[in-house]
């Protein structure tokens, strides 16, 4: 008996539980380099349940990496996004507002390591050079995790390492 051409065959995923243990050290090291390892934690635990819930219905299994990565570069975006709509407290308010250049008072302590420059990276270019270094992907596979061209996902590594340069040798 033939299929109706509108019904799609069956996809064969392997357990959740096999592409958790595979991929599951890789995940937290992206996250890590991409919102800090404060932050990693809860990113990864978001990253996993929304896995869990979108598994079943996952139409391609042929890379499953890149399927994962890709959901914790979104739940990393999302996290970067709260994080920027947070007041800050303080204990006295300014007179005037203080301009979007301007920086905390303790932002010189955290300038100190490569990772902490990384991060202050435009999302882009932060999540491409994380994917390559940290994960030592490809740029087949950073574009397919940013859902961007591989001529962008090189040009967004190209531009990172470039502004890293600059940077540390003005310092």
């Amino acid at each position: 008996m033939r299929r109706p051409a509108n019904v799609s065959s069956p996809v064969h995923l392997p357990p959740f539980q096999q592409l958790l243990d595979e991929h599951a050290r890789d995940v937290h090291r992206f996250l890590t380099a991409t919102v800090g390892p404060v932050e990693a934690d809860d990113c990864y635990q978001e990253t996993w349940i929304a896995a869990l819930r979108a598994y079943p219905r996952l139409r391609d299994a042929s890379n499953l990496r890149s399927w994962i990565i890709t959901v914790a570069h979104r739940k990393a975006i999302d996290h970067l996004r709260a994080r920027a709509r947070q007041a800050t407290p303080v204990e006295h308010l300014p007179d005037r507002p203080a301009s979007p250049a301007q920086e905390p008072e303790h932002a010189a302590h955290i300038q100190d390591g490569l990772w902490d420059r990384v991060r202050e990276l435009p999302p882009k270019q932060r999540t491409a050079l994380a994917l390559r270094f940290v994960l030592d992907a490809g740029y087949e596979e950073i574009s397919a995790a940013m859902g961007t061209s591989e001529d962008a996902a090189r040009r967004n590594v190209h531009e990172a390492l470039k502004r890293l340069r600059t940077e540390y040798q003005h310092d």
